[in-house]
């Protein structure tokens, strides 16, 4: 049996349902360094154009800022205060 490879340079189209929802191909995820749960701006570009854009996570963001603020044991001293 002969199978069709689908051409993987090719852009690939999506279509948009009557709740304005689009599927992302997972190949133009994996490009722009999407994953699954990622919150996105979007934003017009013009006419018949949008851009999407990851939100920072500002968790993620300063996740370990405080890194050697703290002599080893301290905090752990401070939060038994707190008990």
């Amino acid at each position: 049996m002969d199978r069709k490879v689908k051409d993987r340079d090719r852009p690939i189209g999506a279509k948009i349902s009557a709740k304005h929802q689009v599927t992302i191909p997972i190949r133009a995820m994996a490009s722009a360094g999407l994953r699954t749960g990622d919150r996105v701006r979007a934003e017009a570009q013009g006419r018949g154009r949008v851009l999407l854009t990851r939100e920072d996570d500002p968790v993620e963001r300063y996740a370990g800022a405080l890194t050697g603020a703290y002599r080893r044991g301290e905090l752990e001293e401070l939060r038994d205060d707190w008990d």
